[in-house]
């Protein structure tokens, strides 16, 4: 069977690579087949092709390239061809004779000459750019760089840009090799970017420059290069003139490159750039892309400051100007319908991308700047927005104080009553958006500003919560306020929150019986934020809530309400350990009852109870203490489950054109890896990092009551320390290990070890130990080094 399937398989080679090029175009074409079963076939051949005859395939891919009429068939030709030539794996030139490794530089070289398509122009330049970058530094392409030096010269426009863009790439790859032509590359540089070049070529020029700049390590070799700077700046700006508008946000996206590694090399002519740039965002007639792009680079310049301290806060006048720019951007915003009647928090009707782009820029701003040099500015451009007549103005003012809260806390601390005293006013405004966006800047400035703020305006702050959650005609403020309740309460003192629980818990209660989930779920987490914020305090409200809690638990079944449900548990729970154990224990066995029945049910993949219940378990835990062991057998299987998620990974080649969607789900992570990129699933990761955390947290508290977990636990947390897709995951397994092993000798000592004896925990520590020791060694984040340095102790 074994000598029929070779002589098949030769007999497919034989085809594809013998003298008929259809057969080998088919095979090609077959490739890029949407028909699984067909594309499969032709990948089998092409890789007993790579295999057996590494220089047939080779020159077929070559003869494709430089004569196919099928502009689809050359550009596969030239991916292909960049895949089998790429430093990796299946690296194939080693494999190929010096023959066929010549005819396929020069092939290549030939066919950058005469290629017409732009497109795959490009993608020829990478072919060449790849295996340049693996065989020019061990001087395996002498011809190549005499070649570039003299397209790059030449009067052919395509020339000069396929050979700028080569030398862009090689700069990126193996910048090392091209430093000797230092003097040659500038004078190249100089005349491309210069003012008679196409649009093609200056844009090819540009990027070549930018990643030649930043390949160079000495500030000196970098000073020569600064005379580009004008020329730079001048490709972006004609493209704007012209219209071109592609070809500036390319540009645009070249210099932002450049700013956020090699900032110092602007820092000679920053105040033309800057002003350059800051003009294209105040222009009316650009495209937003533009605009935000030019934003983009002066935020970029801003948040360097490792590598040039200071150097944006020497230009007041560009912050004032920025800082009006992204004013007006906030004023992107319609009073939508949509918004009024929403069922959720997060719906954000209205909003437009100018009105995004401000809000995250504000943030970043002044968390790169800090306060000193933000709040002057804030303290000028905002009262007048406040005192306008339009709602928007008002809208503005205060989401550019919550937004800048983080980054201004230390300035806008000590200038707190004033700041207080803007929001508070606007608790009146007419206009439903502004008394939203007032309560929104509250939550914030709580949770920056705080302790300060709560120890110095509760008399202020929680009354004009407590009246917002009587806005009635207003879903949307009332389950904000109960929302900036929990804000305010997170960093609070029992003593503070005391005198004001009355009317808050009676506030939260009415709000729990409202017909609008939205308000329902608000008011859940604020009551669960009040209990948490004031422990045994909240004694007195217990018999009250309690029944209300339970009764949603109980009730809330519909697949509308699983969110609702979701957070009476976590409310609960809390509610649960602040009172403590006494006051709860008869609740808590329904409460617990209820929570095995739906442990028991199916569930959907996204129900957000699953999270939710993992941590109310892990509550109810910590409130019961041993009396909770009963419980383990129902608890513990599951969160193994969870704990033992797969991540769920896609896979695709960096520069493919399937890109992973994130538009359409939010929760996909990208990252790229060499020249892969890699999406995942971010919902998958944070369960199982909760389960990580709650095994921990049982293993912390139930100590030798533990033990029969440990030989299943054991196995499943050890391999995460070195479980590189989420820090929070190795974090809660590095946590865990101390656990198991005081939990261990707990046990052996207390004589609950299953007959187990100290050679058990000498294994446990044999196991655990060594592999903590070479997670330390492999671990990227400082904090869960010095975690893991904390659990070796």
């Amino acid at each position: 069977m074994a000598t029929e399937l070779t002589q098949l398989h030769q007999a497919q080679m034989a085809a594809v690579l013998g003298p008929d090029p259809t057969q080998f175009e088919t095979l090609i074409s077959h490739l890029m087949s949407s028909n699984n079963e067909q594309r499969s076939q032709a990948e089998a051949i092409f890789n007993l092709c790579k295999q057996h005859q590494p220089d047939g395939l080779a020159i077929k891919l070559a003869q494709l390239l430089q004569s196919s009429h099928n502009p689809e068939a050359r550009a596969m030709a030239a991916i292909l061809l960049r895949k089998q030539l790429t430093r990796d794996d299946s690296f194939l030139w080693p494999q190929i004779s010096p023959s066929t490794q010549s005819s396929l530089k020069s092939v290549l070289l030939a066919c950058v000459q005469r290629e017409d398509s732009k497109s795959i122009l490009k993608k020829l330049c990478d072919t060449v750019s790849e295996l340049a970058a693996g065989i020019l530094p061990e001087n395996g392409w002498p011809e190549l760089l005499p070649f570039m030096f003299q397209c790059v010269t030449s009067e052919n426009f395509k020339l000069r840009e396929s050979a700028l863009l080569i030398f862009a790439q090689l700069a990126q790859y193996i910048g090392e090799t091209l430093i000797p032509h230092l003097d040659t590359l500038h004078a190249v540089f100089f005349q491309c970017l210069s003012a008679g070049s196409s649009a093609d070529v200056r844009i090819a020029a540009l990027g070549a420059s930018v990643n030649f700049i930043q390949c160079l390590s000495g500030a000196s070799d970098r000073d020569k290069f600064q005379d580009l700077l004008p020329l730079m700046m001048q490709t972006l700006t004609e493209a704007l003139n012209c219209g071109q508008e592609t070809t500036a946000q390319e540009a645009l996206e070249l210099l932002i490159d450049l700013a956020g590694t090699e900032p110092r090399f602007l820092r000679k002519q920053l105040v033309d750039v800057v002003g350059s740039m800051l003009q294209i965002a105040e222009a009316d007639s650009l495209e937003e892309g533009t605009k935000h792009l030019a934003i983009e680079f002066v935020i970029t310049l801003a948040e360097a400051r490792e590598r040039a301290p200071g150097m944006m806060r020497k230009l007041p006048q560009f912050i004032h100007r920025l800082f009006s720019i992204l004013m007006k951007m906030l004023l992107d915003i319609e009073d939508d319908p949509a918004w009024h009647n929403a069922d959720s928090e997060d719906e954000d009707a209205g909003e437009t991308s100018n009105y995004s782009v401000a809000q995250e820029c504000l943030d970043r701003l002044a968390i790169s700047l800090g306060g000193t040099a933000v709040v002057p500015v804030a303290s000028e451009i905002l009262p007048a927005y406040l005192a306008a007549p339009e709602w928007q103005k008002h809208h503005a003012a205060l989401i550019s104080l919550a937004q800048i809260a983080e980054g201004c806390a230390k300035v806008m601390v000590k200038n707190l009553e004033q700041v207080v005293s803007m929001v508070l006013n606007s608790f009146q405004d007419p206009h439903p958006r502004v008394r939203w966006a007032a309560i929104n800047a509250i939550g914030q400035l709580s949770t920056d500003l705080g302790p300060d703020l709560q120890t110095n305006f509760h008399h202020l702050v929680l009354p004009a919560l407590a009246s917002a959650m009587d806005d009635f005609q207003n879903p949307r403020v009332q389950a904000h306020a109960a929302s900036a309740v929990l804000n305010f309460s997170e960093n609070c003192t029992p003593e503070i929150l005391t005198p004001y629980m009355d009317g808050i818990v009676t506030k939260l209660l009415v709000l729990l019986q409202n017909g609008k989930q939205m308000v329902q779920e608000g008011a859940l987490t604020a009551l669960a934020s009040v209990a948490d914020s004031s422990q045994e305090l909240f004694q007195k409200y217990y018999d009250t809530v309690m029944p209300y809690l339970k009764a949603i638990l109980v009730n809330a079944t519909d697949k509308s309400c699983r969110m609702l449900r979701a957070k009476s548990m976590e409310c609960i729970s809390l509610v649960g350990m602040a009172v403590g154990k006494e006051k709860f224990r008869d609740d808590a066995k329904q409460v617990m009852e209820v929570l095995m029945s739906l442990q028991g049910s199916q569930m959907d993949a996204d129900d957000p109870t699953i999270s939710y219940m993992l941590q109310a378990w892990a509550r109810l835990c910590k409130c019961l203490g041993q009396d909770f062991l009963p419980y383990m057998s129902v608890v513990m299987p599951p969160l193994l489950q969870s704990a033992q998620l797969k991540p769920d990974v896609t896979i695709t080649s960096a520069d493919s054109d399937a890109d992973i969607d994130e538009s359409d789900d939010e929760s996909i992570e990208t990252i790229t890896l060499g020249d892969k990129r890699i999406g995942i699933k971010t919902s998958v990761l944070e369960e199982k990092a909760t389960a990580c955390n709650m095994l921990c947290c049982y293993a912390d508290e139930l100590k030798e009551g533990f033990f029969p977990w440990i030989d299943q636990v054991a196995p499943t947390l050890v391999p995460l320390l070195k479980f590189y897709f989420h820090e929070e995951v190795r974090k809660a397994a590095v946590s865990a290990m101390p656990e198991l092993l005081r939990s261990a000798k707990l046990a052996i000592e207390k004589g609950q070890a299953q007959g187990r004896n100290e050679s058990y925990l000498k294994q446990l520590s044999d196991y655990i130990m060594p592999a903590l020791v070479e997670a330390l060694h492999k671990e990227p984040e400082i904090e869960v080094c010095s975690n893991m340095l904390e659990s070796i102790e």
